[in-house]
């Protein structure tokens, strides 16, 4: 069984005090979003890896050594200000945190998600290429690889009054010839139309990883519950 902490909500920074009681305790409590009376129990015995994805991993520096099974790391590191994310913490700490984290884990096991692309006319193109030019240099030799997608036009994404526009062909053209150029893996997730990297990676299921690739795994995405 992989654990997925978490798609539901950022576990890493907001709960690991909550996680690491859970896991002391050898049981999680998940409850199904689309049936809430429905409470499934996650043995720690039964878990086979976790898959930890998070906008800030410090607080795994402090508890990473806590976990007996493989681990895999997903960092999601964007190059927008204070105007998107305001509550994002300063990206060169994150990255300095990640090469601490991938000297314990070993960079096979960690990635960085540069998600979502969002064009506009301050975050344009040109910014996106020098953005990710610039991650993937101070990124170089700590991860195996980067994931790359651009924003979905969800409904909940309109209602945060956002501006962004879908990439052009030109848009989209220039961008993968550009990020391509970098020496580090590119994989697209869940990208049909905007493909970049190599087709043959595309990243349908971002919990991937080669020592499991084989095998058939319970995939558990948890939430905190009290």
């Amino acid at each position: 069984m992989i654990i997925n902490a978490s798609g539901r909500t950022d576990i890493v920074a907001y709960y690991m005090d909550w996680f690491v009681n859970r896991w002391n305790e050898g049981y999680f409590d998940v409850r199904n979003p689309f049936n809430p009376k429905l409470v499934s129990r996650i043995f720690v015995s039964d878990v086979d890896m976790i898959v930890f994805c998070t906008k800030n991993p410090l607080p795994l520096l402090d508890t990473i050594h806590l976990f007996s099974v493989p681990i895999q790391l997903q960092v999601t590191i964007t190059g927008y200000f204070k105007d998107i994310e305001p509550n994002v913490l300063d990206k060169k700490q994150v990255i300095e945190c990640i090469k601490e984290l991938s000297s314990y884990l070993g960079k096979e096991n960690v990635c960085v998600r540069y998600d979502p692309i969002l064009l506009n006319s301050k975050y344009n193109v040109d910014y996106h290429v020098r953005a990710f030019n610039k991650l993937c240099t101070m990124l170089k030799g700590y991860v195996s690889k980067m994931i790359v997608s651009f924003v979905d036009d969800y409904k909940n994404v309109r209602n945060n009054h956002l501006d962004y526009h879908e990439p052009s062909n030109e848009e989209y053209l220039k961008l993968k010839e550009e990020f391509e150029k970098n020496d580090i893996k590119i994989i697209s997730c869940m990208e049909n139309k905007y493909q970049i990297g190599d087709e043959k990676d595309w990243q349908i299921e971002s919990l991937t990883t080669e020592q499991f690739e084989d095998k058939n795994y319970d995939i558990i995405l948890l939430e905190p519950q009290y």
